[in-house]
């Protein structure tokens, strides 16, 4: 297939959430002469013509996929890989880019290779940022300037191209061609174990720790993630379990670690684990 290499005339979004609004945006911003959504949400659809981040709505996500000529499935990950079985011959046949903007990419690409989409589809994962949801989350210039990882399936190195011009062109990002297997262990790391760490931080508060008392900065700062969707996160924690699992192990062993030197009553290999962990985060910071 032909690559384009220039912004599509009609751009689908398949979800009109945070980052499907911001998608949205962003393109109407850049110039796309057209970009029709579709969202299960009346309130975010409505929200995001009103606020001209969609040019149209459409009935459902078949009637965005026959209008576009580059769709983004801005959805949780069950309903993408269903979306992708469903709508991936109608894809094929009409030669019609697509991408995801889920942060699990094994599964999706797995999912699009059976679907013989190689040809038109590649994987994407916005490094967003937000812990919100819904259109109200969307911001245009959200995305621009934000790293997208692009997984291309083999074989799919024209449609990952179409992928990343879309991103750079259309939305102002800066896409990064990525192994789905590499991606999919790297996230585990840096997005999904901190949010674990988040979450059953804020969850060890609730339940054990002391009542009617003022949680200063340093708890809410840690636990920030925690107020994302349980119901998003639950779904992407499980289709990556074997890379969380990984790194959850390896979390659990400084953890223990750090137990046993309490125990120990031990100061000075208390003060080399929190040592270690300071380092490395004053980097950043320099």
């Amino acid at each position: 297939m032909a690559r384009r290499l220039m912004l599509p005339q009609t751009l689908g979004i398949v979800g009109l959430g945070a980052v499907g609004g911001s998608v949205a945006w962003d393109a109407t911003q850049s110039g796309v002469p057209r970009v029709v959504g579709y969202s299960r949400s009346t309130r975010d659809a409505v929200a995001a013509v009103k606020a001209g981040a969609v040019t149209g709505l459409m009935r459902d996500a078949a009637a965005v996929v026959e209008a576009a000529d580059l769709v983004v499935f801005a959805t949780p990950p069950a309903d993408t890989l269903e979306l992708l079985e469903t709508l991936g011959p109608a894809m094929r046949e009409r030669g019609v880019f697509g991408t995801d903007v889920t942060s699990i990419k094994v599964q999706v690409m797995r999912v699009a290779e059976a679907q013989a989409l190689q040809e038109v589809f590649a994987g994407s994962h916005p490094l967003l940022g937000t812990h919100e949801t819904g259109f109200t989350a969307a911001r245009p210039s959200q995305l621009r300037g934000s790293v997208v990882y692009v997984t291309p399936l083999a074989g799919g190195s024209d449609a990952g191209r179409e992928i990343e011009d879309f991103w750079s062109r259309a939305v102002g990002a800066h896409p990064v061609t990525i192994d789905a297997d590499r991606h999919d262990a790297m996230v585990a790391w840096t997005g999904q174990l901190p949010h674990v760490v988040a979450a059953t931080l804020a969850g060890a508060l609730a339940k054990h720790g002391p009542a009617g008392v003022t949680h200063g900065r340093t708890a809410l700062e840690a636990t920030r993630a925690a107020s994302s969707s349980p119901e998003a996160w639950a779904e992407i924690l499980i289709a990556n379990r074997r890379q969380v699992l990984e790194a959850l192990r390896h979390f659990g062993g400084e953890v223990d670690a750090l137990r046993e030197a309490l125990d120990e009553d031990n100061l000075a290999k208390v003060r080399r684990s929190l040592e270690a962990g300071a380092g490395w985060r004053r980097r950043f910071d320099e």
